[in-house]
């Protein structure tokens, strides 16, 4: 095996560990280069790009017609070549999604739901996953940030008095451990990366981005992202985001630099930069300083 550069060997390393799937790197790569970009690539980068992450072109293709199938990817050909983009609907998700991966944490507010007998099992499940904590077989609470489902009845609270509880409530309403040791992990595969982020290059930098926001979109969205107040002094997500955000900027000059280069759409080649790729930037050192004054 030839000699890698101390970077490229690392992002080599890195895409072994991780669990990848062909599927949810290029959901990844949708949103991280191509949506910003204009929102169409052509189906022999999204192939070369995955091989950099060691995902074969089979799994790709397969993966990419799986995904057109439910109705997140629509294809058409210009002469021999095929080229993909995202549905509207799937675009709607996605730019939700971004707010929430790039940008600072989330203003937050508490809601507590009462949830009818009848159904109350089915509709508490759907507010686990909206990042909900169940309190009583009928009474739940949780972030005042999305619209409830039908059929519950919601009242917005605010916390006052002994403050410096929320914490010990927070800790008896969700199970906080397996998002605290996911962001730990997260910590232990990305930050060997920081060090060697100034010396990255073309395609290895763009895949150490892609892992890097593969990773983090995992890691986050699955936290039901409480307060500050409510959470250990120690919390790891804080040092988590701090880390994400500053990988993503030292690691974006090269890449972008690769993607101006060999990422190609029907109309050409996709920029390197543009206003999109800039407010991303733009959003993510606003984070930065969020997080600095927390």
């Amino acid at each position: 095996m030839p000699h890698l550069p101390d970077f490229d060997a690392k992002v080599a390393d890195l895409a072994a560990a991780l669990p990848l799937r062909a599927a949810g790197v290029i959901v990844t790569l949708y949103g991280d280069v191509v949506v910003p970009r204009g929102g169409e690539v052509w189906i022999g980068t999204i192939i070369e790009t995955c091989a950099s992450l060691g995902i074969s072109e089979t799994l790709v293709r397969t993966a990419v017609s799986r995904l057109v199938a439910a109705g997140q990817l629509e294809g058409w050909r210009r002469g021999r070549r095929s080229y993909y983009r995202l549905t509207d609907q799937a675009g709607a998700e996605f730019e939700s999604a971004a707010r929430i991966i790039y940008g600072p944490p989330e203003p937050w507010a508490w809601r507590f739901v009462v949830l009818p007998e009848e159904g109350g099992d089915a509709l508490m499940m759907q507010l686990e996953r909206l990042g909900f904590a169940r309190l009583r077989p009928l009474l739940a609470v949780g972030p005042a940030r999305l619209a409830l489902p039908r059929g519950v009845l919601g009242f917005e609270a605010d916390p006052s008095g002994a403050i410096g509880l929320l914490p010990q409530f927070a800790a008896s309403a969700w199970d906080l451990a397996p998002h605290a040791q996911a962001y730990r992990e997260f910590l232990t595969r990305f930050a060997p990366l920081e060090r060697a982020a100034p010396r990255a290059k073309g395609a290895a930098a763009l895949a150490a981005r892609l892992m890097l926001v593969h990773a983090w979109r995992g890691v986050l969205l699955r936290d039901p992202r409480l307060p500050p107040e409510a959470l250990p002094r120690d919390w790891p997500g804080h040092a988590a985001r701090g880390l994400f955000q500053r990988l993503y900027a030292a690691l974006s000059p090269a890449a972008d630099s690769h993607i101006g280069a060999a990422f190609e759409a029907a109309h050409g080649r996709l920029p390197a930069t543009n206003a999109d790729t800039e407010a991303r930037l733009s959003m993510l050192q606003q984070g930065e300083n969020v997080e600095a004054a927390q």
